[in-house]
């Protein structure tokens, strides 16, 4: 036997074990890396001798729930690598390739993100470092508008780009975090920057990308050329500290443009309604509630009463929020605009319990009452808040 065909041989054997060892773990068989790949492989001219190790795999196969885990070894990825060696794989082979199904609003894809705040103009992507989207989302940055990891310079890089783009207010993407894990071979951040830099050919694939499978083949180059063209991508591959990360997302957000102008090619602008006075207030069927501060045991105090004028319920708590959740579960507010009445008034007791200003319910916040007065605010009239 020649040294080719013992090489081939031993090829195949490993390219065996490590199919059989995604088969085997039971987190592969709900993750694209693992579909993408059996997939790729039985579109391949190795598939009649890999015919009982992909049926074996492919009987495993659990609903999707996930592109990539980012794991520090992933047996998908060397498999395809391993195949790769004896035949010649196209560039997009384990590419996944389902069209993620676009929601209203913002953001219309779905991820692995927080969302802080729309208005915001600066967006991170900490790639496979996961632990470090609940840090920073809990430091809650000056200019921070949605936070996100990314595994994959394919389907990862093409949510980012239209998630990002569907924001006019976006003009900064920051990198962090941890580019690669292990023998992985995914590299999200040094992809999305050879993006920036190069943008994509004509089969779409990203010119100078070092990842495996850096193709991007469901979104257009309008849309491509849009996020080169209004966002500015900082990198800072490697950097794990929240106190660093936030001085750069401060930093960035002070010194960034304003909004783009018009909405980018192929996406749907934001709803935007510019509010009302409201109309004439209906009666609740429910009754009506009149708010108390009451100062001496610092609580709130929200009576209810039918709309005849009966008490039926009293509510008391050390929130304003407290004493509202519990009179929506005991369904005495059944109006929606009566229910925003109710929170903002509380919200406005609650306010002068912790100020110690003056409150009656329907007016406006005043200061203390005199001396002589007793220190406990006067409720509304029953007509008053019935009409709420």
């Amino acid at each position: 036997m020649s040294d080719q065909v013992k090489d081939v041989d031993t090829a195949m054997r490993a390219l065996v074990e490590t199919l059989q060892s995604a088969t085997d773990a039971r987190k592969c068989h709900q993750c694209g890396c693992f579909h993408d790949a059996v997939g790729a492989l039985e579109r391949s001219t190795l598939r009649d001798d890999l015919d009982g190790a992909l049926a074996e795999a492919r009987s495993t196969f659990r609903e999707r729930k996930y592109d990539c885990l980012g794991c520090g070894v992933c047996w998908p990825a060397d498999a395809l690598n391993l195949a790769a060696e004896l035949v010649e794989l196209p560039a997009s082979a384990g590419c996944p390739t389902e069209v993620p199904e676009r929601r209203a609003g913002w953001p219309p894809l779905p991820g692995e993100y927080e969302v802080i705040r729309h208005a915001a103009p600066v967006a991170v992507c900490t790639l496979h470092s996961r632990e470090l989207v609940g840090e920073l989302a809990r430091a809650r940055p000056g200019g921070l508008s949605i936070i996100g990891a990314m595994q994959t310079e394919n389907l990862g890089v093409e949510r980012l780009i239209e998630n990002v783009v569907a924001n006019v207010n976006l003009r900064v993407l920051l990198l962090c975090g941890e580019d690669t894990a292990g023998r992985v071979g995914h590299f999200p951040g040094q992809t999305l920057l050879a993006l920036v830099e190069h943008g994509v050919d004509d089969r779409g694939r990203i010119i100078g990308a070092p990842g495996r499978r850096p193709m991007l083949k469901n979104i257009s180059p309008a849309l491509i050329g849009h996020f080169r063209e209004h966002v500015r991508v900082l990198d800072h591959r490697g950097e794990h500290e929240v106190s660093a990360l936030v001085a750069v997302i401060e930093g960035a957000a002070a010194h960034a443009p304003g909004p783009v102008s018009g909405s980018p090619p192929g996406t749907d602008p934001l709803t935007r309604v510019k509010a009302s006075p409201p109309g004439r207030l209906v009666l609740d069927p429910a009754g009506y509630v009149v708010v108390t501060p009451d100062r001496r045991r610092r609580l709130l105090v929200a009576e209810h009463y039918e709309n005849r004028g009966v008490l039926t319920t009293v509510v008391e708590g050390e929130h304003a929020v407290d004493v509202m959740a519990t009179l929506l579960a005991r369904d005495l507010l059944t109006r929606m605009d009566h229910a925003a009445y109710v929170g903002r008034e509380l919200a406005l007791a609650e306010r002068a319990l912790l100020e110690g200003t003056l409150y009656v319910q329907d007016r406006a916040p005043e200061g203390m009452p005199d001396e002589a007065e007793t220190g406990e605010t006067s409720a509304c009239c029953a007509g008053s808040c019935g009409g709420s």
